[in-house]
């Protein structure tokens, strides 16, 4: 442990190590059934919520914290240049946005665990900003954090430009109180600001934003005896709870109402005041559920936003800020290496190893507390069953009675693709996130999944868009925020689970999860440390994703019987629910071109695959808690998807999977748009090694013609009509998250015995290289990870700064070359699974 840590952490530490000592060593006493495991699993349970309790969880905001309770702390920074009246509002910077004169930003490093720092790029405001973030454990409500801001302008920007600082504070909850201490003069603050609140949820507590460094703006100007120059201000006032997201509109509104006052009473048009005097507030502290705390500063400057809650004892300081930001960025270098080191040919430290600190930092530092009502269409409507032809035509019409309704109020506890332009959760798209972050923090990844199934209703659906609360909404059109019970979206998080499943039989094993990043933060791996807690994970999530499972069976199914059609069970067969002539959002692969028109006899192989991802997992599991009986029947459904995956989509002709639909005569026929879809058996793990698919669908992977690039593998064949057509999302270009799924799987595929061992690994060997400089490249040109990637150019595109399964690339670097890996045999990997 490093020297000079509060003797609060030191308590918590102490704690949490006598903890896992206790499991260690006294395994026997802990694994009974008379209580001593559920007290254990409770305590960790407790002590992994007052790790986790604070952080950054506001990802829409460039910077802004507050802990993961409902009606709770929420603060925000702001800041922009202020050298002319008129572009004041473009220049000031608060939620996240595309195109806003940013040269990338983001965490360089950042663990939940113990904080991070994050640079900003700002080009249109001509400055540099650097958010540390630390947090201090201890006391009974997540212990106490801070935030070192410093703001550096660029070599360009004159000495003397001005630049506003608003340190916004929004407190919710009936129960709570929030004031700010009076300044020294009734112009403002020469020194530090405190503020002092109480809830229920966070106890007592001070927050103090520091005088720091820099030099504030002064002015001769009579308005001088009004605002006094050179001091911070603070104005409390009282909002609507409803309102108190709205942290730039408030900072506008109190800087409307100023101005206009200034113009009624004591404005001299022929002796204006310098803007940065306009566009201060009035200093007003006191009392409120809204504070802002206004800094104008002259070039360079530094201060600090401290919080201390009154649990935890001793204040935190100045002082503990720049040791603890050193702690954390030495305890990250350090854990990143023994997790995510960059593997040959990536094992150039100054370019592969920033890249990955980078992408894995923006990927677990994105992670986010959301609260708030969703808006649900549970009408039931007879219409969305879709069984009739031109279903699309009446389900539209249904979608337009407007019979949607809030419900809720739900919380979730998610990563997000994109902090400018998807700030919220995603379902298929989080089974990607929480693969690179089950790594790092395997109990970290398993509180996210329990707080996805928590949002699962009683049919086993889970909204495939988390849109919770107004703030939330703001970011998304009107025509795209209502749920409906009958859409799906892959359940990628079966792949966390079943990650979860073999990081616990390897743990089971003897290595008990754990290395040298275990002893650093024990709370990370707390679940595999005592694999009886791991197993209780389980048993928890286990009917959850049966529900899920059933669900899906129930509602997506398709329709064999109706149609004639010759397959080895009648019963696996699916469609997606939601399809349009040119859409299929539910599906995650948005305009892939399918059969068209739309047709209730239409079945699809991705989510064929799909079922049978979800039957694969639940068997395992199955079997790891000693459920024979689920296992068998989970393997004849598994064995019935396989078959029906080469009866119902297998083309000889084209040498891929395809969707099905029926003709003019109601007969089976095959729809082949050779793409991402036509790989999905292989993609999900499906095929065994000597499926005689498996040659076709590599030569189809390597075919420059159809799927191969240079910079990945292409979403449609080059061969297509629809190549790069229309809206052109998933007709060409490179996605990060289903190259990855390839990528896995040959690497898999070149470490068995079989005809297509050699194939494999070259196939592994050109892609991962080409995927990693893809995104490589792009990162260093333009400062940020890209949502897809042109297959003819490598140029990043859509959305920029898409640091959630773009930041696959960092798992991509850390895998093995292949002959390091060949001398690895299978007898090892079934020694462990005999342990459980």
């Amino acid at each position: 442990m490093a020297q000079g840590r509060p003797w609060s952490f030191t308590l918590a530490f102490c704690w949490l190590n006598a903890i896992f000592l206790a499991v260690w060593f006294v395994t026997p006493a802990v694994t009974t059934a008379d209580g001593t495991q559920a007290i254990l699993h409770s305590e960790v349970a407790r002590q992994n919520n007052q790790s986790l309790l604070w952080g950054p969880y506001r990802p829409n905001l460039y910077f802004g914290v507050r802990p993961r309770i409902p009606k709770s702390l929420l603060t925000g920074l702001m800041w922009g240049k202020i050298e002319g009246y008129a572009d004041f509002q473009h220049n000031i910077r608060y939620t996240c946005e595309q195109n806003e004169g940013m040269k990338g930003y983001g965490w360089d490093e950042y663990d939940p665990r113990r904080g991070g720092v994050q640079s900003i790029h700002d080009i249109g405001n001509g400055i540099d900003i650097t958010t540390s973030f630390v947090k201090v454990p201890g006391g009974a409500h997540g212990g106490s954090w801070a935030v070192r801001i410093k703001g550096t302008l660029h070599d360009d920007t004159p000495s003397d430009q001005k630049t506003i600082v608003v340190w916004y504070v929004g407190q919710e909850g009936e129960d709570a109180t929030l004031e700010a201490l009076p300044g020294d003069d009734d112009f403002g603050y020469e020194g530090d600001v405190t503020l002092q609140g109480r809830s229920e949820a966070l106890g007592g507590y001070k927050l103090v934003i520091t005088q720091g460094k820099g030099v504030q703006a002064q002015s001769d100007h009579d308005l001088s005896r009004i605002r006094g120059p050179g001091q911070t201000v603070v104005q409390s006032l009282t909002y609507p709870e409803e309102h108190l997201w709205q942290g730039k509109g408030i900072l506008f509104r109190q800087l409307k109402e100023g101005v206009d006052w200034l113009v009624e009473n004591k404005y001299d048009v022929q002796d204006p005041p310098p803007p940065w005097q306009v566009y201060q507030l009035a200093n007003k502290p006191g009392k409120g559920n809204v504070h802002l705390v206004q800094k104008v500063f002259e070039g360079d400057f530094e201060f600090d936003v401290l919080f201390s809650s009154e649990s935890a004892g001793a204040e935190i300081t100045s002082k503990d800020v720049t040791r603890e930001v050193q702690e954390a960025t030495e305890s990250f270098e350090e854990r990143f290496k023994g997790v995510f080191a960059p593997k040959a040919p990536f094992s150039d430290e100054k370019k592969y190893t920033k890249l990955g600190y980078s992408l894995f930092s923006n990927l677990i530092g994105g992670i986010g507390y959301f609260y708030g009502h969703s808006l649900v269409d549970r009408s039931h409507a007879s219409e969305y069953d879709e069984e009739s032809e031109g279903f699309w035509e009446d389900a539209a019409a249904a979608r337009a009675r407007n019979l949607q309704a809030l419900e809720g109020p739900y919380e979730l506890f998610t990563s997000i693709p994109s902090r400018p332009f998807f700030p919220r959760g995603f379902l298929w798209d989080e089974g990607f996130h929480l693969l690179p972050i089950a790594d790092w923090d395997p109990d970290l990844a398993l509180d996210i999944v329990h707080s996805w199934y928590n949002l699962m209703d009683d049919d086993g659906w889970i909204a495939r868009e988390q849109i919770l609360g107004a703030e939330a909404r703001s970011k998304v059109p009107a025509e795209f925020q209502t749920q409906y019970p009958h859409y799906a979206n892959p359940p990628t998080l079966f792949f966390v689970v079943e990650d979860f499943l073999e990081k616990l039989l390897k743990s089971s094993n003897g290595t008990r999860g754990g290395d040298a990043n275990t002893a650093r933060e024990p709370l990370a791996t707390a679940s595999l440390a005592n694999p009886e807690v791991g197993r209780d994970h389980l048993r928890r999530l286990y009917p959850l994703l049966q529900r899920q499972f059933d669900w899906f069976r129930k509602t997506q199914a398709g329709d064999i019987k109706s149609y004639d059609r010759e397959a080895f069970s009648s019963r696996e067969a699916y469609r997606w629910r939601g399809r349009t002539p040119t859409h299929c959002l539910t599906s995650g692969l948005d305009d892939y071109p399918r059969p068209n028109p739309p047709h209730p006899g239409e079945l699809h192989v991705d989510l064929l695959s799909w079922i049978g991802v979800m039957a694969k997992s639940l068997g395992r599991i199955a079997g790891a808690l000693g459920l024979d009986e689920d296992v068998e029947a989970y393997n004849v459904i598994l064995t019935a998807v396989g078959k029906n995956l080469d009866d119902l989509h297998w083309s000889e002709e084209h040498g891929c999977y395809c969707d099905a639909t029926v003709d003019a005569f109601e007969e089976h026929q095959l729809v082949c748009h050779k793409g991402y879809i036509s790989l999905f058996p292989f993609l999900t793990g499906l095929l065994p090694p000597d499926s005689p698919r498996l040659g076709p669908l590599l030569k189809l992977m390597a075919d420059e013609e159809e799927l191969w690039s240079p910079h990945g593998l292409r979403s449609l064949s080059k061969k297509d009509e629809f190549y790069g057509t229309a809206e052109n999302y998933w007709r060409s270009p490179v996605w990060i998250n289903i190259n990855y799924l390839a990528i896995a799987q040959l690497h898999n595929l070149a470490l068995q015995d079989g005809p297509h061992k050699a194939a494999a690994g070259d196939l592994y060997t050109r892609l991962r290289r080409n995927i990693v400089d893809t995104v490589y490249k792009n990162w260093e040109e333009t400062g940020f990870a890209w949502e897809q990637y042109n297959p003819e150019t490598g140029m990043g595109q859509r959305t920029q700064h898409f640091t959630g399964w773009t930041s696959l690339v960092v798992k991509i670097m850390a895998m093995e070359d292949l002959p390091a890996e060949a001398g690895k045999t299978a007898a090892a990997e079934a020694e462990v699974r005999d342990e459980l």
